[in-house]
């Protein structure tokens, strides 16, 4: 007997339904506004909704825009050390050890106190709208134990017999990565990469509340925060979650499209 199985697209607007209709029932029972006051401090779905659409997305952009950038520049460099030094354990196995403890130390560090000590070091902003550079390192940061991890594992996916055969033809250790290991590797690696794109963008975040920046999804957070202005910090906070979850979707197309072995599919000829 077969099992009927929930198509993907109804299960996730089921789950978005939940989701709102729990926000919702908490925000009119548990969160409901202090006697003698307006503030609440988890507003109903429909108040964030219509703060977002008057506001209009072209007023959020300006704020993403900053952020957007931070993390992107963040990824590229935390997954490009990581890849590198990913490959550099296959070529010199020694190096191993060293490199997974540069990866476990990296990922256990406080991001709080590595923060600050990056905000004294690199600084932030050099001009009004520029990146900061301490997001950008904290961007880097947030991905790069998760892309070594998930690079070493792949790499080792590689089949013993294709290793053996690259090798019986003269092929060198960086002939069996070129050949074999990528090729092995590219799921783990590009798993690993969509799992870094919501981690980058929330470094970013982190890295603009350490402050030295004039614009940007953190600091535009505090301000709100400041002000009180609760519809608008979760107003920000939506678009966040959907920014992230953008980029998520997007490296898994790509995941899709490279890898179309994973998920069953067959390549045209």
């Amino acid at each position: 007997m077969s099992r009927l199985r929930m198509p993907r697209a109804l299960a996730a607007g089921l789950g978005v339904v939940a989701l709102i209709g729990a926000w919702w029932l908490f925000s009119v029972t548990v969160f409901t506004p202090a006697e003698g006051t307006t503030f609440t401090p988890v507003p109903s779905p429909w108040t964030v909704f219509s703060t977002i659409f008057s506001d209009g997305l072209a007023a959020y952009w300006p704020v993403f825009q900053v952020t957007i950038s931070e993390a992107l520049v963040g990824f590229a460099w935390g997954n490009g050390i990581a890849l590198v030094l990913a490959s550099v354990v296959l070529l010199v196995p020694k190096a191993e050890t060293v490199i997974t403890q540069i990866a476990v130390v990296s990922y256990c560090l406080p991001v709080v106190a590595v923060g600050g000590i990056a905000i004294v070091v690199l600084g932030g902003a050099k001009r009004a709208g520029d990146p900061s550079a301490t997001a950008i390192f904290l961007a880097a940061l947030a991905v790069f134990f998760t892309t070594v991890v998930g690079a070493l594992l792949g790499f080792k996916a590689a089949e013993r017999a294709s290793l053996d055969v690259v090798r019986v033809y003269g092929g060198s250790r960086f002939t069996q990565l070129r050949k074999v290991r990528l090729i092995a590797a590219a799921p783990a690696i590009l798993s690993a990469l969509q799992i870094a794109v919501p981690s980058a963008f929330l470094g970013a975040i982190l890295g603009e509340y350490m402050g030295a920046i004039d614009r940007g999804v953190g600091i535009t957070l505090i301000k709100l925060q400041g002000d009180l202005d609760s519809p608008r910090v979760w107003a920000v906070f939506l678009l966040t979650a959907a920014v992230a979850l953008i980029g998520y979707a997007l490296v898994g197309l790509v995941s899709r499209v490279v890898t179309p072995w994973v998920s069953g599919r067959t390549v045209a000829p």
